[in-house]
């Protein structure tokens, strides 16, 4: 079926759902003998824009060239179902997508040209309406990693944009105070530690975190254990003017679409940036409303930052950025050659803060005393505590159990608390000899948690016993691996049994 219109020319198909996903790309599927293919000349990974019911999307093409579809009907990746809000059977209109104009300002990139407000705002806005396939998508991030990476103005530039084309929320009063942790190093859940200690304080902390990508857990994955934290902007608003603060996933807030479209295609091609890390942080925390941000940047062998000079410029590349675009930024240099806590995985990590929180004899200390620096600075950059006493009040909102009240209050005002579950299944890895741990790779154990189920499997994970600087004997337990299933733990443990060193032991002398 073939409409004309004033925009040119439409056909029609009738949907098949094939059950496909894609992530969160939007792909079409065609028959390469379908009428519109051919009297379009409809490629393979040609743009196509598609209207059903007053939506449209941009998708890209995928030629069919068995009879999976029929030659009147189309499929659609799981994404592009629920983009265009279609069912099975109905009737989509089809033609080709826009020139993309702003293709010009990527290609100008590649070949070293800086990029200005205007052309930077133009790749934005098309990134976040979907015109961007994954090629293009991967070419920018390219472009903005290789030989003539983002300077300062152009990163600037880039969060600026990328604040723009998304929704900000507006307080009441101010501060607003914000937290973030670079990444890259297991367990490190401080945020459920520091929002309830900050909310105590009464100052506001409205926080949103992210779900893991390539980690057993993201701190919105750890919350998740012990409270819903897929809500929207109205009841988001409505936990913080009633506790103060909230820990909720930014991805139901989708405050930055731009920055959730990039995240997906960086993460696949395994580049960060340091222009688009530093737009991707400070653009959500504007658009959440922000004013004041202590970021935490743990420096490792391991870690996502491994040299102090490194984490030196990064952090100066954010406090820039953050003044250029109205956010006071303090950044905080932390040790970043182990895990923080013992576990890894969402409901290990869970345990931890609960013991935390709780001030329990036996709670992790390195995750207690990162969370106290961190709620301490927090407090100091708000104005309201003086330089050096941030630390001492933050120990005290924890020690008295104003801390743990607050977060079960929150957790309440969220849907309700709950308690972490236990796997089923677990695997004690031992010390081959005697000696003190020098080195813990990081990269590897969180693997390992991966291997096992995390953060799919919610009790799957690792547990670390023995930290940096731990003496242990032959036998001894390093770690132990959760799981949910059998099958999980036996491939974690297969893949530990074809490393060395781990948890790396300097044997006594």
């Amino acid at each position: 079926m073939t409409h004309a219109g004033g925009a040119g020319t439409f056909h029609s198909l009738r949907l098949r759902r094939l059950g496909i996903d894609t992530y969160q790309e939007s792909i079409i599927y065609m028959r390469s003998d379908c009428h519109v293919c051919r009297s379009e000349g409809f490629e393979a990974q040609s743009r196509i824009r598609i209207e059903h019911g007053g939506r449209s999307i941009i998708a890209t093409l995928n030629i069919v060239t068995t009879d999976l579809l029929a030659p009147e009907e189309a499929g659609l990746s799981e994404a592009a179902w629920r983009l265009l809000g279609a069912k099975e059977g109905d009737r989509i209109l089809l033609s080709h997508a826009a020139p993309l104009e702003s293709l010009g300002h990527v290609r100008a990139k590649v070949y070293g040209k800086r990029l200005g407000d205007d052309a930077m705002n133009a790749i934005v806005r098309d990134i976040a309406a979907g015109r961007y396939s994954d090629v293009h998508l991967a070419s920018f991030i390219t472009a903005c990693a290789a030989r003539d990476r983002l300077d300062l103005e152009e990163t600037a530039s880039l969060t600026r944009a990328m604040i723009r084309v998304g929704q900000r929320i507006e307080w009441s009063q101010t501060p607003i105070m914000d937290k973030h942790s670079i990444g890259g190093l297991p367990g490190n859940r401080t945020t459920l530690v520091v929002v309830p200690i900050v909310a105590s304080f009464g100052l506001i902390i409205p926080k949103t975190s992210s779900r893991a990508i390539t980690s057993p857990a993201g701190t919105a994955d750890t919350m998740e254990i012990l409270a819903p934290v897929a809500l929207d902007i109205a009841p988001m608003r409505r936990v913080v003017e009633r506790e103060g603060g909230c820990i909720v996933w930014g991805g139901a807030v989708r405050l930055s679409p731009a920055d959730d479209v990039l995240i997906r295609v960086e993460r696949p091609l395994d580049l960060d940036s340091e222009g688009q890390l530093v737009a991707s942080i400070l653009s959500k925390k504007v658009a959440a409303g922000s004013s004041h941000v202590v970021i935490d940047l743990p420096v490792g062998p391991t870690a996502k930052v491994r040299s102090l000079d490194a984490a030196r410029a990064l952090a100066k590349r954010l406090e820039d950025v953050g003044l250029a675009v109205g956010l006071e930024v303090r950044v905080a240099i932390t040790d970043g050659s182990q895990p923080v806590g013992r576990g890894l995985g969402p409901a290990l990590e869970a345990r931890d803060v609960l013991s935390v929180l709780r001030c329990d004899g036996n709670a992790p200390q390195d995750l207690r005393e990162r969370s106290l620096l961190l709620a301490g600075r927090v407090l100091e950059l708000s104005s309201r505590v003086p330089e050096g006493r941030g630390r001492p009040e933050a120990e005290a909102i924890l020690n008295d159990g104003r801390a743990w009240r607050k977060f079960q209050a929150i957790c309440e005002a969220q849907g309700g608390m709950r308690e972490p579950p236990r796997a089923p299944h677990t695997h004690v890895v031992a010390a081959d000899r005697a000696g003190r741990v020098a080195s813990i790779d990081n990269r590897r154990l969180a693997r390992i948690a991966k291997l096992s189920g995390a953060p799919k499997d919610l009790a799957s994970g690792l547990e670390l016993h023995t930290p940096i600087g731990t003496r242990v004997d032959k036998g001894q337990p390093l770690f132990t691996v959760h799981a949910e299933a059998q099958g999980e733990l036996d491939y974690a443990l297969a893949y530990v049994e074809g490393q060395s060193d781990i948890v790396s032991i300097e044997e006594s002398g």
